[in-house]
């Protein structure tokens, strides 16, 4: 089969042949129906996920179609529409047990530890499985693990009231424009921050206002008392999210466009506001479920903004820098 191979320390990717993948004992194999692209991607690309080994399949972000099922496996069968889980956790350790499959000390991650999703079939630990409810479309299913289902766990980290007031940062990105939907689904207000002005109108179909411009705080201040910030973009956005926040407000931090950019956190002024930070990344199988069925129930629509094969995924990324874009790139094989 074809696949996007990441062949070793910053030396970029392939696409090759490689042998079908086989189940072993708790284990399935999907035909891949939809992958999405990443801005993690170009992270892991450029070296700074250190559990990388090689050569490696790239892509964490899937919806397939079970083809094969190994030994040991229940409650999945050949032709269910599956998601994957971003990491395998062992499902034995205190954590799993727990349903804070994120916290497992032995998890592994698809396209760092494991092999991804850049192909045209993959194999997945069914500790990472979650079923797709009937009528939810690929493209809804393939952003939960990354995109929604993330979202949701950070909103739910950060104990989301209905009525609150969430502010979103880089809200035209392939996250923000979702994240929007997420907390309007869980009876949020939501104000979308876009630096382009061109952006504004798509980013208004989704949120309950929009603000243009990188210094957001005062406008957002007028509209409403900001109680939850889902920052998507990190230190360029950081200061002004700190001071758009009410007190007792929370920052959902998911961005972080330069990891070797410092940042200077003031503590007096989190300190006296009484601001939560909370760092995020993943979702767990709970959290999964719950972005799947408010998709299936038509609280979150796919934002696409262009999808591409195996053998394009050059033009994939090239999407995914380009500045005008809205929402998420994706991969067809």
């Amino acid at each position: 089969m074809k696949a996007v191979v990441v062949t070793g320390h910053k030396q970029g990717y392939k696409v090759q042949d490689i042998p079908d993948p086989k189940p072993d004992k708790g284990e399935v194999v999907i035909r891949v129906d939809k992958a999405a692209l990443c801005y993690r991607d170009t992270l892991q690309l450029k070296g700074f996920y250190p559990r990388m080994r090689y050569p490696v399949v790239l892509g964490h972000e899937v919806v397939g179609t079970i083809e094969q099922v190994g030994d040991g496996v229940t409650g999945f069968k050949e032709g269910d529409k599956v998601i994957s889980l971003l990491y395998a956790p062992d499902g034995e350790c205190e954590y799993c047990k727990a349903r804070e499959e994120a916290y497992c000390h032995y998890r592994l991650g698809y396209s760092e530890e494991l092999d991804g999703f850049f192909a045209e079939k993959a194999k997945l630990k069914v500790t990472s499985v979650i079923k797709v409810p009937q009528g939810t479309s690929d493209d809804g299913a393939v952003l939960v693990p990354c995109v929604t289902g993330m979202i949701y766990r950070g909103l739910t980290r950060a104990k989301i009231k209905k009525g609150e007031t969430v502010l979103v940062t880089g809200a035209s990105g392939g996250v923000g424009i979702h994240a929007i939907q997420v907390a309007k689904g869980l009876g949020a207000k939501v104000i979308g921050v876009t630096t382009s002005p061109d952006k504004a109108d798509t980013v208004g179909k989704y949120a309950d206002h929009v603000i243009v411009g990188k210094e957001f705080s005062s406008e957002a201040k007028k509209i409403s008392d900001v109680h939850i910030v889902i920052d998507t973009v990190g230190t360029p956005t950081l200061e002004e999210s700190l001071k758009s926040l009410w007190m007792g407000g929370r920052i959902v931090q998911i961005g972080n466009v330069d990891p070797t950019a410092p940042f200077n956190l003031k503590l007096g002024y989190v300190i006296l506001k009484d601001i939560e930070l909370i760092g995020h990344a993943s979702a767990t199988k709970k959290d999964a479920e719950g972005a799947l069925k408010l998709t299936a129930e038509g609280k979150i629509n796919p934002v696409i903004a262009g999808t591409v094969n195996l053998e394009d995924i050059d033009k994939g990324y090239d999407l995914l820098k380009d500045k005008s874009k809205i929402g998420k790139v994706l991969l067809k094989p």
